[in-house]
C-alpha cells in the first residue's frame, strides 16, 4: 500500500512538473506571438485579432474544457484489468460528442461571419473568422485523446502536443502576417492570415496526439490479450445512452465553469467596437480594441498557469473519491486553493506596478498603460 501511494504521489509530481512546463511554455510563446502581431500589423490587426479570439476562444472551451475533463475522470475509474473495452467506448462517445460540436460551430464561424460581425460592428472582421473556424474540426478529436492520457496518469502527450500546437501556431502566423505585409495586404486580411495560425496549429497538435495514440495502442495489444483472459466484470455496466448521460453531467458544468474568462472578453468583443463606433472609421476603432487589449496576453499567462495545475488534480480526486477518501480530497482542495491564491495576488501586483515599462518594453510605446494596470488585477 505505501508504496501505490508512492509511486501515485511521484506520479502526480512528474505531472505537475510536466503539464506547468508545458503550460509556461505556451504561454510565452503565446505572449510573445502578440508582440510581432501588434508591430508587424499594427494596432489596428492587434485590435481586429483580440476581438474576434474571444469568441474562436468561448467556442473551444465549450468543445474541449469539460469532456477533456471528463474522460480523465471516467478513464482513472476504470483501469483494472479488463476494462479496455470500457475505456474505450467511453473515449469513443467524448470523441463524437466533442467533434459534433466542433463541427457546429466551425459551421458558425465560416458562413456566420458575416452576420456576427454586423452584429460585432465591423465588417473588418470575416476574413478573420473565416481563418479560425478549421481548427474547431480538429480541436475536439485532440482534446478527447489527452483527456484519454490524463486518466492514465500520464501527462507528457498533452504536454508535447500543446507546446508543438502552439510552436506552430506562432511560426505560421508569423510568417503570413510577414508575407502578406510584403504585399500591402489590407488589415483584415492579415488579421485573417493571423487566425489561420490556430487552424495550423490545431492540425500539429492533433498530428502529435494521433502518434501517441498509435504507439499506445501497439504497446497495448499485448495487455489486452492478458487483460482478456483475466475476469473482471465491466465497472460500469450500462447502455451508451446511460453512459454517454453521465458523462454530459460531468462535462457541463465543468465547461460551464470554464467559461468565466472568455465570457468577460466577449463582453469587450460585443460592446466595445460599438461603444466606440462614434469616435473614428472601423480601422481606427479596431486600434483602439487593440490598444486596450495589451495587458490580456500577460494576464492569460497567470490563469493559464493555473488551469493547466488545476487539470492535474481531476484524475487523482476521481481515484481518491472512488477509495473514499474525504479527508486526502479535503488536503489537496486547500493546497490547491492556497498556491492558486498566491500566484494571483503576486501576479497582479507585479504587473500593475510595472504596468508603464512592461507595454513600452513589449509594444514599443506608454500608450493604454493606465488601463493595463487596471486589466493586470483580474488575474
Amino acid at each position: 500500500m505505501m508504496e501505490t501511494k508512492e509511486s501515485l504521489s511521484s506520479k502526480l509530481l512528474k505531472g505537475a512538473a510536466v503539464l506547468s512546463a508545458a503550460a509556461l511554455i505556451t504561454k510565452l510563446l503565446g505572449m510573445l506571438q502578440k508582440i510581432p502581431l501588434q508591430n508587424i500589423g499594427g494596432d489596428g490587426v492587434f485590435g481586429i485579432y483580440n476581438t474576434v479570439y474571444p469568441l474562436y476562444t468561448l467556442l473551444v472551451t465549450l468543445t474541449t474544457s469539460g469532456f477533456q475533463a471528463a474522460v480523465a475522470k471516467f478513464i482513472a475509474e476504470r483501469q483494472a484489468p479488463g476494462w479496455e473495452r470500457e475505456r474505450n467506448e467511453v473515449l469513443r462517445l467524448a470523441s463524437a460528442t466533442m467533434l459534433g460540436l466542433g463541427v457546429a460551430f466551425a459551421v458558425l464561424l465560416y458562413f456566420g461571419a458575416p452576420i456576427l460581425s454586423q452584429l460585432i460592428g465591423s465588417s473588418l472582421l470575416i476574413p478573420a473568422f473565416r481563418g479560425a473556424a478549421p481548427a474547431l474540426l480538429l480541436i475536439p478529436v485532440a482534446a478527447a485523446l489527452r483527456g484519454y492520457f490524463q486518466g492514465h496518469q500520464n501527462m507528457t502527450p498533452t504536454a508535447v502536443s500543446q507546446v508543438v500546437e502552439q510552436a506552430i501556431r506562432v511560426t505560421v502566423m508569423i510568417v503570413l502576417l510577414l508575407a502578406l505585409s510584403r504585399v500591402g495586404a489590407a488589415d483584415a486580411d492579415l488579421a485573417g492570415g493571423a487566425l489561420v495560425g490556430s487552424s495550423a496549429g490545431a492540425a500539429a497538435g492533433l498530428a502529435v496526439m494521433l502518434l501517441y495514440w498509435r504507439g499506445y495502442i501497439r504497446a497495448s495489444r499485448q495487455r489486452r490479450q492478458a487483460e482478456s483472459s483475466a475476469e473482471a466484470d465491466p465497472p460500469f455496466p450500462q447502455t451508451k445512452g446511460q453512459q454517454w448521460s453521465k458523462l454530459l453531467k460531468v462535462a457541463l458544468p465543468i465547461s460551464l465553469a470554464s467559461l468565466g474568462v472568455p465570457l468577460i472578453s466577449l463582453v469587450d468583443t460585443f460592446t466595445l467596437p460599438r461603444l466606440l463606433s462614434a469616435h473614428g472609421e472601423e480601422l481606427r476603432i479596431m486600434a483602439q480594441v487593440g490598444i486596450y487589449n495589451r495587458g490580456i496576453p500577460l494576464v492569460q499567462l497567470v490563469t493559464m498557469l493555473a488551469t493547466s495545475l488545476s487539470v492535474l488534480f481531476v484524475p487523482a480526486m476521481a481515484e481518491l473519491q472512488m477509495k473514499g477518501d474525504t479527508e486526502a480530497i479535503r488536503r489537496q482542495v486547500q493546497l490547491a486553493l492556497r498556491w492558486f491564491w498566491l500566484i494571483g495576488l503576486a501576479a497582479s501586483l507585479g504587473l500593475a506596478l510595472l504596468a508603464a515599462p512592461i507595454n513600452v518594453m513589449l509594444y514599443e510605446d506608454a500608450a493604454g498603460s493606465a488601463t493595463l494596470a487596471w486589466v493586470a488585477w483580474t488575474a
